[in-house]
């Protein structure tokens, strides 16, 4: 897209409209009605609350409204509810308006950040309001998705900048907004400007809508035969996606031609998983999968595909529906319920048109198509009516199939209901904590009226802004008692700590998590792993693994009660109290108390004791031996974003003098791990720090990524795999699960019984294997590091210490990179 270039000094509004408008043309973009409307309200200098479909072009009036700041010598903001769409928008915004004058905010980023123009998260702004007030160094704010304003965990980010920021000019855009009359008289008194409201707009492409009875995939064969695809077929649970995406394998989705041209361009591409394998097979018949549990390599391949018109059917969840750049042409709903943590429930209105304005697209179709597909029971039921015909007597014989239990009632009647309810009115979200009381009364100035404003002049009803006054005096208490605030003779409220500048806006347990590092000895042969469990517990919890942590936990511990002959009853009483390892949970839980104290606001960010990095460095696991142990297929993109963030973690919180040659051997193979998995998690980070426009877009639009680097140009982290991968059949040997070692080894001659026969040799002379911390340590790992072959000799730690068995091994390097794991084959399992 050419470059938009602000005119210097200019807040004349037909010059900026005229100037944006002629932008646009050379672009290739004709505005729509709504968006005129929208860019003059603008660069008149009014609110705008813009309310129309996805497809209108909310990100142009967008690009205007920037334009219009900028030329202004006035500093805005875009923020949005993902990460992922903020750096997206980045570079997006870096494109049209030149990377000197876009910046980002993410937390764990900061880049050009005294940029005119900055993305970020809806907290990070939210943040610098609490911290700064009126005096928050920006003049206009363009909020995405601001229909996350009502979302209970986090609508307080998009309600505070509304609340604090009287001199800014606000856009707020969403498709689903409802009725917004409220907030756009509050928004007026506040900042002292009027509000436009620009909704109820035509879309382009018109949408229609179907309620089909007929089994879904004769739904999909007669969409395909109709020129209906891309079609999107949306599921509420990942399993169920994935299941569809195989019952449709028997449907002919693509030509030959399509099969082939699909094969050429992901030719290269590494499906390095058991669900990698998955998907390739799928996406070879013009399938695709797409949910949030998939690694981002695997996602990007499927919206890659898609945009070239290679996928024809897409079996996703209703993560679409969160800007997701996947282009269709009908949207197919499995269901009209959706489990919401709590029970089953039928869609909002807001939710449905969320997921249905995905159909259609701008510039390329004429309408788009909405498809609402029947309970499988009700369709059953007209099947067989449908087969009895006019026959009576067949008709009487049907035994119709009831609902499984628990359903929750739909059919056409709600789908219809849905089709013409617009969106409900938005309802307030505001929260009130430690986090947010103190950075109000870090702003200085009359804290007491600051915190009195935020607390009852918001958008919440009477008796909530009670309680949260009563919770804000609480907070208030424990910060006096803890030292952290003090009140001065005269009245006035002040912390008696510095905060950090980036305080609540990334890890919020940092701090502890560096007060606690004190805590262990640097000497002990577990510090490395003690350390990382620190770190462990300040991250969020990746709930798939703890669930299958827990899982195989309960399953070990129902074992060992049968055998110790323990009825049933109490097992199940005993059952409950097994959860998710949680290593230093005892040391860590004591020094949380201790740490809250002191710092009370902590109180706000629970600890999260579990060990996800650590488990499976002592299990001495491949990313897929981990995720095939706990059965994590469909969630090992959650598995992998939790790794990269353990690893960014360790990289900036732990201190360089902290840091043993341990330590940074286990961080450097966690790096290594994550950039052999898929590299894109952690190329973003560093892409974010050091933005490459050019290589961003030779990346951006390609189908099959760069190849992560060589594995064994990173010689430190190449060594611990080498060294995980001997160890691994150390801890095997150790539990003489022989058929495991057959698994690993049988293609290089040392199969179970090879194993099994060469151990009766170690145990004929040893009374057990040792497999603690001392028998994976360097010291009993000899390497000779060769040009193209490392040999390798594991030496068995033996009760005695006689160290004179081992395992002896070959590593050849050209075939391990081409792997992303180390190639090893056993040579010999001997005495020295």
């Amino acid at each position: 897209m050419a470059t938009l270039t602000a005119l210097p000094h200019v807040t004349d509004p037909d010059l900026l409209f005229e100037a944006f408008e002629l932008w646009a043309a050379d672009a290739g973009l004709r505005l729509y009605p709504a968006q005129e409307e929208a860019v003059i309200e603008i660069v008149s200098g009014q609110n705008l609350i813009l309310s129309t479909p996805t497809g209108t072009g909310k990100s142009l009036v967008a690009v205007g409204a920037h334009f219009a700041a900028l030329s202004a010598g006035k500093r805005s903001f875009y923020t949005a509810p993902i990460k992922a769409l903020v750096s997206e928008k980045f570079f997006a915004l870096v494109e049209i308006f030149g990377a000197e004058n876009v910046g980002m905010m993410t937390g764990d980023s900061s880049v050009n950040s005294d940029a005119p123009i900055i993305c970020c998260t809806a907290e990070i702004l939210a943040n610098l309001a609490l911290r700064n007030g009126e005096d928050t160094p920006v003049d206009q704010v363009v909020m995405d998705e601001f229909h996350f304003y009502s979302d209970p965990d986090r609508g307080w980010a998009w309600q505070v900048p509304l609340l604090l920021l009287p001199r800014v000019q606000f856009i707020l855009m969403s498709a689903t907004l409802g009725d917004v009359t409220d907030i756009a008289a509050d928004l007026s008194r506040r900042t002292n400007r009027d509000t436009a409201v620009v909704t109820g707009v035509e879309r382009p492409v018109p949408l229609h809508y179907f309620y089909e009875t007929t089994p879904v995939h004769e739904t999909v064969e007669d969409l395909l035969k109709t020129g209906q695809a891309p079609v999107y077929i949306v599921h509420f649970a990942q399993a169920a996606a994935l299941e569809r995406a195989q019952a449709l394998s028997s449907v002919k989705v693509v030509t030959k031609e399509q099969k082939e041209a699909i094969a050429e361009l992901i030719g290269e591409f590494r499906f390095t998983t058991s669900f990698g394998k998955t998907l390739s097979r799928l996406i070879r018949m013009g399938i695709g999968v797409h949910h949030a549990g998939m690694l981002p390599k695997y996602r990007r391949l499927v919206e890659q595909l898609a945009q070239r018109g290679l996928l024809r059917v897409i079996c996703g969840t209703d993560t679409l529906g969160v800007g997701i750049n996947v282009p269709i042409r009908t949207v197919l709903f499995t269901a009209l319920t959706k489990y919401d943590g709590v029970k089953m429930r039928q869609l909002n209105a807001r939710e449905f048109h969320q997921i249905a304005g995905r159909a259609g697209r701008a510039g390329y179709d004429t309408a788009g198509t909405v498809m609402v597909q029947a309970p499988d029971h009700e369709t059953e039921n007209l099947k067989a009516i449908e087969k009895a015909g006019d026959d009576p007597k067949k008709k009487r014989k049907i035994v119709r199939k009831r609902a499984p239990e628990g359903f929750v009632s739909w059919g056409e009647p709600s789908f219809r209901r849905l089709v013409d309810a617009e969106p409900e009115t938005l309802t307030s979200s505001m929260q009130m904590t430690s986090a947010m009381l103190i950075n109000v009364i870090a702003r200085g100035g009359d804290a007491y009226a600051n915190v009195y404003s935020l607390v009852f002049d918001n958008h919440e009803p009477w008796k909530r802004q009670l309680a949260h006054a009563r919770r804000a005096l609480g907070i208030y208490k424990t910060l006096r008692a803890a030292g952290i605030v003090e009140q001065g003779a005269d009245g006035s409220i002040r912390l008696t700590v510095d905060l950090q500048a980036n305080f609540a806006l990334n890890q919020p347990l940092s701090p502890f998590a560096l007060a606690a590092f004190d805590l262990l000895d640097i000497e002990a042969p577990t510090y490395a792993l003690d350390m990382i469990s620190i770190l462990e517990s300040t991250l969020d919890d990746p709930r798939p693994v703890l669930m299958g942590q827990q899982f195989a936990a309960r399953g070990e511990a129902v074992n060992a009660m049968k055998q110790e002959g323990i009825e049933y009853d109490q097992r199940m009483e005993l059952l409950e109290e097994i959860t998710w390892p949680k290593p230093l949970d005892e040391l860590l839980s004591y020094a949380f108390e201790t740490y809250k104290q002191s710092q009370p606001w902590i109180a706000d960010f629970p600890l999260r004791p579990k060990t996800v990095v650590r488990d499976m460095y002592e299990r001495a696991m491949s990313f897929g031996e981990f995720v095939a142990y706990y059965k994590l297929a469909r969630s090992e993109g959650v598995v992998l974003r939790y790794l990269s963030d353990a690893y960014r973690a360790a990289r900036q919180t732990i201190p360089d003098e902290a840091k043993t040659e341990d330590l940074l051997d286990l961080i450097e193979w966690l790096g290594e791990l994550v950039r052999q998995v898929d590299s894109s998690l952690l190329d973003e980070w560093e892409e974010l720090i050091h933005p490459d426009l050019a290589a961003h877009e030779a990346t951006a639009h390609a189908v099959v990524p760069p190849a992560p680097h060589r594995l064994t140009t990173n010689t430190r982290a190449f060594r611990i795999l080498v060294r995980n991968e001997l160890f691994r059949r150390v801890q095997l040997a150790a539990l003489e699960n022989y058929d495991a070692l057959g698994d690993l080894d049988r293609e290089h001659g040392f199969g179970a019984d090879a194993w099994a026969d060469a151990m009766d040799g170690y145990y004929a002379e040893h009374e057990e294997l040792l497999a603690g911390a001392n028998a994976r340590g360097a010291g009993l790992l000899i390497l000779d590091e060769g040009a193209s072959v490392w040999t390798a000799r594991q030496i068995f730690d033996d009760p005695a210490g006689d160290h004179d068995w081992g395992i002896s091994a070959e590593i050849d390097l050209a075939e391990s990179d081409e792997l992303g794991v180390p190639a090893l084959k056993v040579t010999g399992i001997n005495r020295l």
